[in-house]
């Protein structure tokens, strides 16, 4: 009762979409990878398994497939983002290097503790690993931005290793062309 409360006066309150990493320009790319996945389509809500434990769900990142990267791909980042949580920023809910060879994760390959084949987790807003959708209730619809860029160069960390870096650092360390990019939007609303 106290959640939907709180949620409904924070209802018209949501995080600047335009500091998502999508609109980083350092970001900026051809947008030519076509993001899918077999658990949701764009734009509609992600299944109950996809979110967040504390709320049922199983913390399980879906999975995702997108076509093979162009040639001089160094590696592939993958950020995902909650772009209507109730703060000045959106809320990474996972990061991750991908080798550029992969074109798929299955169900789960984003787990802290158990990643892919190929996946090295970051440091995300709450710790490492995906972490699915948990919204405050009554808040209303939230989007969950799936974001895929595939980087011409490896990441240009300043000394600090990558696995220290919080996230808005680590897509600072973004110095290489984004040879493409693609995105799918998952839902989730309590």
């Amino acid at each position: 009762m106290a959640g939907q409360f709180i949620g409904k006066l924070l209802k018209n309150k949501r995080a600047d979409e335009s500091l998502m990493a999508w609109n980083r320009p350092n970001l900026a790319g051809p947008e030519t990878l076509a993001v899918t996945s077999d658990a949701f389509q764009d734009g509609t809500p992600l299944p109950l398994p996809h979110a967040g434990r504390r709320i049922g769900g199983a913390d399980l990142s879906p999975d995702l497939t997108w076509p093979q990267v162009p040639t001089g791909t160094a590696e592939i980042l993958l950020v995902t983002e909650d772009i209507d949580a109730p703060f000045r920023q959106p809320i990474v809910h996972a990061i991750a290097l991908i080798d550029a060879a992969v074109t798929a994760l299955d169900p789960g390959a984003l787990s802290g503790s158990a990643p892919g084949v190929g996946v090295r987790m970051l440091r995300s807003f709450v710790g490492r690993g995906y972490r699915g959708p948990g919204p405050i209730p009554g808040h209303g619809p939230h989007r969950y931005v799936f974001q895929v860029f595939a980087l011409g160069a490896g990441l240009q960390p300043d000394g600090t290793p990558l696995d220290r870096l919080k996230p808005g650092a680590v897509l600072g360390t973004v110095g290489g062309p984004v040879l493409a990019r693609g995105k799918i939007v998952g839902t989730y609303e309590r």
